[in-house]
C-alpha cells in the first residue's frame, strides 16, 4: 500500500511539472490567460507573482495578482479560450535579437529557413532585427510572420546599404529602401560624405540605422555627429579613442584578409586611450547612440575549442552550417586557420577591456542591447543570444539588467518601446513561459534545458515551454523536436553523423 501511495505521489509531482493544457501550438486564439506565473516584466524590476496575464486579440489587457483573486479580494480569476498553467514557472517578455540574419543558405548551399525560425522560437526569441539577408525574400517572410502563416518571430528588416559612389546616390539608395518598406538600414564600411548624406535622408524618412563600423574612414565620432541609432559589435568605439588615430598594424597587415582583420581586432581595445574612450562613451550617451556589443559571436576568438564543441551541436547543428564553419577563405568569418593560444590571449584581454567599457557606458546612462549575429564563428541561432546574455552577466551586469537589455532595451533600439518588450497591459502579447527561474540561472532559457545536482542526484529542468508571439502560442519543445528531426534527416542524406 505504501509503495502504491508513493507511486501516486510521484505521478502527481510529474503532472505538476508538466501540466496538461488545451493549447494547440501555432494557433491564434482570441483570448488567452496565463495563470499563476512569476513575472519578470522586462523593466529591470524584480520578479513578482503569482500573476494571471490576460491576452486579447494579440494584446496584453491585464496583469493581475492571482493570490488576491484566489482569496476573494479581486473578483474571480480570469479565464480564456485557452488557459496556460504557469504555476511554478517564470514569464518574461519575448526575447528580442537585435542583430540577426535570416539565412536559407550557407556558402551557397541550401539550408531550410524553417530550421532557423524554429530554433529562434525554441529559444524564446519572438522578435529579430534582420541586419542583412535577401531583402525581398525577407520582406515576404515578414508579411507571413505578421499574418501567422509561418512559425516565425516578428521581423524588422534593416537591409545592407551597399556602397553608393556619391552623396546623391546615397540619398537615392535610402529612398529605395524606404520604398521597399524596410524598417531601417544597415551600414558596414562607408565613407564620411556618403554616411552624412545617407543619415540625413534616413532621418527625414524616419528610418533607423545600425552601423557595423569597420576599420575605415568613419568611427564612433561620426555615428555621434550624424545620429546613428546603434553601433554594432566593437569596432569604431575604441578606434575613436586611438592616440595616433590609427591602430598599430604590422607592415604586412591586409584588412581584406579576414585572418589579419580578426587577429589584430583582438589588439584594438588595449591600444585605445582610456581617457579618450570615456569621452567617446559620454558623447554616445549624449547623442542617444545605443551599443549592441554582440560579444558571443566573437567568443571563438578567445576559446576556439569551447566554441567548436558546444553541447547542442550534437543534435541541432545542420550539416550545411557545420561545413560553413570550417576554415575557408570563401566564407565570411570562417578564418580560423593557424589560430593560436597567443591570439586567444589577446582576445581575452580585449574582452576584459570591452566588458569594462560596457559597464562604464551603462553607468553613464548608455542604452545597451543584445544581439548574437549567429550563423558564423561556431555560433548557432538562438543559442548565441542566450550565450550573449550570459556574457553580459560575466561583464558585471545584474541578471535583471541583462533581461532588460534583451527585452525593453532592444524594443527601444527598434523604436517600439511603447508597445513591445514588457509584460504590461497595453503591450503586444509577446511572452515566454519558462520552466525555471532565469534570474537565478540564465541557462534555463536554453531549449536543451539544464542539468544540476540536488542532494547528490542529477535533476533535469529548464527550457522555454511556450513562446507566444502576436498572441499565437508556439510550443517550444515541439519546435526543437522539429529541428532535431530536420538535422537528423539532413545528416542521413549527407551520410555523416555531423560531429565536430
Amino acid at each position: 500500500m505504501r509503495c502504491f501511495t508513493l507511486a501516486l505521489i510521484a505521478a502527481g509531482i510529474a503532472l505538476a511539472q508538466t501540466p496538461r493544457t488545451n493549447v494547440e501550438s501555432g494557433k491564434r486564439y482570441p483570448r488567452i490567460v496565463i495563470r499563476g506565473a512569476i513575472v519578470v516584466d522586462g523593466s529591470g524590476t524584480p520578479a513578482a507573482g503569482p500573476k494571471d496575464i490576460v491576452i486579447e486579440n494579440n494584446m496584453i489587457t491585464d496583469v493581475v495578482s492571482a493570490d488576491a483573486m484566489a482569496a476573494g479580494r479581486g473578483g474571480r480569476r480570469p479565464t480564456g479560450d485557452i488557459n496556460i498553467d504557469a504555476t511554478g514557472k517564470y514569464v518574461l517578455p519575448g526575447l528580442i535579437d537585435a542583430h540577426a540574419h535570416v539565412q536559407d543558405e550557407r556558402g551557397g548551399v541550401a539550408q531550410p529557413l524553417e530550421y532557423e525560425l524554429k530554433i529562434w522560437l525554441a529559444c524564446g526569441i519572438t522578435t529579430v532585427r534582420d541586419v542583412g539577408s535577401d531583402t525581398r525574400k525577407t520582406l515576404e517572410l515578414r508579411r507571413k510572420s505578421a499574418d501567422g502563416e509561418v512559425a516565425s518571430p516578428r521581423i524588422f528588416i534593416y537591409p545592407m546599404f551597399g556602397a553608393p559612389k556619391s552623396p546623391d546616390l546615397a540619398r537615392a539608395r535610402v529612398r529605395e529602401l524606404h520604398g521597399l518598406t524596410a524598417d531601417g538600414i544597415k551600414f558596414t564600411g562607408i565613407n564620411r560624405d556618403i554616411m552624412e548624406a545617407a543619415e540625413d535622408e534616413a532621418h527625414k524618412l524616419g528610418m533607423r540605422i545600425a552601423h557595423h563600423v569597420g576599420v575605415e574612414e568613419t568611427t564612433a565620432w561620426d555615428d555621434i555627429k550624424f545620429g546613428t541609432t546603434s553601433i554594432e559589435h566593437w569596432y569604431g568605439i575604441p578606434d575613436a579613442a586611438l592616440d595616433d588615430g590609427v591602430q598599430h598594424f604590422p607592415s604586412n597587415y591586409n584588412y581584406s584578409n579576414e585572418g589579419d582583420r580578426f587577429r589584430y581586432g583582438g589588439h584594438l581595445f588595449r591600444e585605445a586611450n582610456p581617457e579618450k574612450l570615456l569621452k567617446v562613451l559620454d558623447a554616445m550617451v549624449k547623442a542617444n547612440v545605443a551599443w549592441d556589443p554582440t560579444m558571443s559571436i566573437y567568443e571563438a576568438n578567445r576559446d576556439l575549442q569551447r566554441s567548436k564543441t558546444a553541447p547542442w551541436f550534437k543534435d541541432y547543428l545542420h550539416p550545411t552550417l557545420e561545413k560553413y564553419f570550417e576554415p575557408n577563405v570563401a566564407n565570411h568569418a570562417s578564418y580560423f586557420d593557424r589560430w593560436t593560444s597567443t591570439d586567444e590571449a589577446f582576445w581575452k584581454e580585449n574582452y576584459r577591456i570591452w566588458m569594462a567599457a560596457l559597464r562604464e557606458f551603462d553607468k553613464r546612462g548608455g542604452l545597451i542591447g543584445v544581439g548574437d549575429d549567429a550563423g558564423f564563428l561556431y555560433s548557432l541561432y538562438g543559442f548565441g543570444l542566450i550565450r550573449e546574455m550570459e556574457m553580459q552577466q560575466e561583464a558585471g551586469f545584474p541578471t535583471l539588467k541583462v533581461i532588460q537589455h534583451a527585452t525593453s532595451n532592444n524594443a527601444k533600439i527598434l523604436g517600439q518601446e511603447a508597445k513591445m518588450g514588457k509584460v504590461r497591459a497595453g503591450y503586444i502579447a509577446d511572452i515566454i513561459v519558462v520552466n525555471g527561474n532565469p534570474v537565478e540561472d540564465l541557462k534555463v532559457l536554453y531549449p536543451t534545458g539544464t542539468e544540476t545536482w540536488v542532494n547528490g542526484k542529477p535533476v533535469h529542468g529548464g527550457g522555454v515551454e511556450w513562446a507566444i508571439k502576436d498572441g499565437i502560442p508556439y510550443h517550444a519543445p515541439t519546435m526543437l523536436s522539429d529541428v532535431k528531426e530536420m538535422v537528423a534527416k539532413a545528416r542521413g542524406q549527407k551520410g555523416t553523423n555531423g560531429g565536430m
